[in-house]
């Protein structure tokens, strides 16, 4: 992707304080895109952007709920024209489902499924109106597939890959293209815990073509090149970013 690949193109990056989603927000920077991070806490969002301001990236911080759907119609007034969204925000609840309570679940919908579902519905009208625009979910191997003790998780992510497609077909005539990437086990903050764990050490071991945890940078990769006129026919797509992991049986 070439450095001014999406020069005067603004993105909407929604939980992007810190993990794939800060590694998207960068990437997009990188090629030119004035970029706004997201995410519910001020100082962990204020600091990711400036952290990509000192970086030379055109960056401002937007402090709100992206499971919020109420606030939607407002977000899209704040944050005045946006060309890309990315909905990266959305926590984990690994928890089996004796212990997570049906409100907990529909916690994980409301961050995950329902929210991209609002923003992408507030952003749309501005993305048709100036030509078209790009939105890229933040999915998950999970959503096709599942491990025990993440029935929530697995549920929400599976909504929103079946979401993009349906936004794909919805929003396509308009010119906006909704795509997905589907990350496989990403070594992120929230998954320091888990990369210490010589169970799923030897598990991707032997089930991965590419036998490691995969790098926030190489999801953001994907994510940029979906956003990006080198995919101006690209929609409806999940693309897979989990070294083999999914193919392999």
């Amino acid at each position: 992707m070439t450095a001014g690949a999406l020069v005067g193109q603004r993105a909407l990056v929604t939980g992007s304080g810190r993990g794939i989603g800060f590694a998207i927000a960068r990437a997009l920077g990188a090629a030119g895109a004035a970029v706004i991070v997201n995410g519910r806490s001020e100082r962990a969002t204020r600091d990711a952007s400036a952290s990509l301001a000192a970086e030379g990236i055109d960056a401002a911080a937007a402090v709100f709920d992206a499971g919020d759907t109420d606030r939607a119609e407002a977000v899209a007034e704040e944050t005045g024209p946006i060309d890309i969204l990315i909905n990266a925000a959305g926590p984990r609840d690994r928890r089996r489902t004796p212990d997570l309570p049906p409100e907990a679940v529909l916690d994980l919908f409301r961050a995950h499924a329902l929210g991209a579902y609002a923003l992408t519905r507030a952003l749309a009208p501005g993305m048709a109106a100036r030509g078209g625009g790009s939105v890229v979910n933040v999915t998950s191997i999970a959503g096709p597939r599942a491990r025990p003790g993440d029935a929530g998780y697995t549920a929400a992510k599976g909504a929103l890959e079946a979401l993009t497609r349906s936004h794909a077909v919805e929003f396509g005539p308009l010119g906006i293209r909704v795509n997905a990437v589907a990350p496989g086990f990403t070594l992120t903050e929230a998954n320091a815990a888990m990369a210490d764990d010589p169970e799923i050490a030897a598990f991707l071991e032997t089930r991965a073509a590419i036998p490691r945890w995969g790098r926030p940078a190489e999801v953001a990769a994907a994510a940029l090149f979906l956003a990006s006129p080198a995919a101006s026919y690209i929609t409806g797509h999940v693309l897979v970013v989990d070294g083999g992991l999914s193919v392999r049986m």
